[in-house]
């Protein structure tokens, strides 16, 4: 770090930028300043900022509260500037909602971990560096002290990556089946048998990143670093093209009605209000917990959040659908919106799954937030190889 930090970083970047560096030269460079994480005021100012990705929106938070030293060095830096990308490897077939029951399995082998078994709904998997891995270490203990954290390099014999075809006809997240994959025993992450704390970490954070916004560049950029930004996020973004659908596409109900000739229709009227006051109101709670939060770890408060981006998908699902009709499930471009409306009806109902479903963020809220009895679990205090399954 530099250090004497500039007076402002408008002063800074006025000193620092040049269109033509490279976009890992230039991240370095707002590495070595301290600046790199002004996303908002990178942008504000027309340069690149960090990359888009599950690399910085939970892999360094979680390296920076469990990781070691080394592996902090090793894997900070280079996922800050784009070097290096990530996946996140946690739900299983099996292990979903029940998290802490997951299967696969890592077992020691010298200096190393051997990994078998199979996670599912891992977004970018297919062209990640490393994954952000759960894996069983121990049987005999608890389910949730027999878990522990690693960063697995995914380029490597054993690792096999699949696809999979969404009903709105997607490939955004795949199957990955592990086979003696090798990771080595200084990837751990925190403690042997810590993993479920990565976890409660990594889940916290991914809970405030309910809507995916990538960044985008502004009028007029040019230069090396913006085509190189711009290549990067268009790569990044190609996953989750359709998650404003998921999200329902609230922003869109007034055109919509404006379109059908339901603009003035009184029912219409009072659906598109109690949209926009919900929208209105998850947006200034969000912005409450963050001002709130001053840098400190996530938190509950994230199911909040979480709950209220599902509640404003399946309104404005309802709201385009009582808009357009029966018309609203064709799909193709001669369809209602070019089959955006289509497209929203299917996929609305994955933002009550992804990140933890809404049964889990109700728990969660009750359990950690309302000082409610926990939910009975049979399974708690069993050695995980004798857990039904």
């Amino acid at each position: 770090m530099d250090d004497v930090k500039p007076r402002s970083l408008e002063h800074w970047i006025a000193e620092h930028w040049d269109p033509e560096l490279g976009l890992v030269e230039w991240r370095s460079l707002l590495a070595d300043s301290g600046w790199a994480f002004a996303t908002a005021e990178l942008g504000a100012a027309g340069v690149p900022g960090p990359p888009d990705g599950v690399g910085v929106s939970l892999v360094i938070p979680v390296l920076r509260e469990h990781g070691s030293d080394d592996l902090r060095s090793r894997f900070i830096r280079p996922t800050l500037t784009g070097e290096i990308t990530w996946c996140q490897l946690f739900s299983e077939p099996g292990a979903g909602s029940d998290l802490a029951g997951l299967a696969t399995r890592a077992v020691r082998d010298g200096a190393d971990w051997q990994v078998t078994g199979q996670k599912v709904w891992s977004t970018g998997a297919k062209t990640a560096d490393y994954g952000l891995l759960l894996a069983r270490t121990d049987v005999d203990v608890p389910k949730h002290r027999g878990i522990t954290a690693f960063v697995l390099p995914m380029r490597q014999p054993g690792v096999d990556v699949r696809p999979l075809r969404q009903m709105n006809g997607h490939s955004s997240f795949n199957e990955v089946f592990f086979d003696g994959a090798s990771v080595p025993d200084a990837n751990v992450i925190g403690e042997l048998g810590g993993g479920w704390a990565v976890a409660r970490t990594t889940l916290a954070h991914e809970r405030r990143l309910a809507v995916f916004r990538p960044a985008v560049a502004p009028p007029g950029a040019a230069g090396r670093a913006w085509r190189e930004a711009i290549e990067e996020r268009t790569a990044a973004a190609e996953p989750h093209k359709w998650y404003p659908q998921r999200a329902g596409r609230p922003e869109l109900v007034v055109s919509q009605a404006r379109d059908n000739g339901k603009d003035t229709d009184p029912v219409t009227r009072q659906a598109i209000a109690r949209l926009t006051e919900t929208t209105l109101s998850a947006r200034w709670t969000a912005e409450r917990a963050r001002a709130a939060a001053d840098g400190r770890r996530a938190g509950p408060g994230g199911s909040i959040g979480k709950l209220a981006s599902s509640d404003i998908a399946r309104q404005s699902a309802r709201v385009h659908g009582s808009i357009v009709g029966a018309t609203g499930m064709l799909a193709g471009p001669d369809a209602p919106a070019g089959g955006t409306i289509a497209e929203i009806l299917v996929s609305v109902p994955g933002i009550s799954i992804a990140g933890g479903t809404d049964e889990i963020q109700h728990t969660i809220i009750g359990e950690r937030m309302l000082g409610l009895p926990r939910e009975p679990d049979v399974s708690k205090d069993l050695p995980f190889r004798d857990v039904p399954r």
